[in-house]
């Protein structure tokens, strides 16, 4: 409806005969719209180490996942990544490819465990351009690319839906910290005076949760893994 309005506004604006005040007779005809929040279908995280340890022809594909859910991070900064964004053991995620809406987002540090590491090494030989997951013809591979493999796979879940699986892992298996897992998320923790007060993103808890993470990724299939302990 806010869009709507701003072409109202916009087509008053080159001279076009229209009702500035429709949006608001269409709200007021319509009512209070109910928003109902749809969760991704994610994979159960007791079933992510299986998936990942699938994904093992090497492909642009199968690296952008493995990455995608080792990092826990959304899909556009993975598709986006560049060469120039990696910093040592460190993926520094610049502000204006992230979800927030919000201007001068700042730019989210990454912690790569030795997997995640391994994982940008075997891309580098297809890198193009400064991107690490490019597309056949030119740019990056698309939002579609990683979903579409997990649809011909009869899934329904999506790449998205292993922030879930991280997540809920963090929460069944181990005992770290509210405020570091949903960090490693990307998410804004606490109150706007905890925030301003608040002059850490925790780079080094979350470095050992990642590594955990990937530890059971890459040994649940062979039966080791054990209750780990928080950060």
């Amino acid at each position: 409806m806010n869009r709507l309005g701003i072409c109202m506004k916009h087509a008053a604006a080159l001279g076009l005969d229209v009702d500035l005040q429709a949006t608001e007779k269409a709200k007021a005809l319509l009512g209070r719209q109910k928003h109902k929040a749809e969760h991704v279908p994610a994979v159960p995280w007791q079933e992510v180490p299986a998936f990942y340890d699938s994904l093992d022809d090497g492909t642009i594909t199968h690296l952008a996942l493995r990455l995608l859910i080792l990092t826990a991070v959304r899909s556009k900064p993975v598709r986006f990544l560049r060469l120039d964004q990696i910093d040592g053991v460190v993926w520094r995620i610049p502000g204006d490819i992230q979800k927030s809406r919000r201007d001068r987002t700042p730019d989210f540090n990454v912690p790569l465990s030795t997997e995640a590491l391994s994982i940008i090494d075997q891309a580098r030989p297809v890198a193009r351009d400064g991107f690490l997951f490019p597309s056949i013809r030119r740019g990056v591979i698309s939002n579609a690319t990683m979903s579409r493999l997990m649809e011909r796979r009869g899934m329904d879940a999506r790449p998205h839906g292993f922030r879930s699986s991280f997540r809920d892992w963090c929460a069944e298996t181990t005992d770290t910290p509210r405020e570091i897992a949903e960090t490693a998320l990307g998410h804004v923790d606490g109150g706007s005076v905890e925030r301003a007060y608040r002059r850490t993103d925790f780079l080094e808890q979350r470095r050992s949760l990642m590594e955990r993470w990937a530890t059971y990724l890459r040994t649940a299939q062979t039966g080791k893994v054990v209750q780990l302990a928080g950060c």
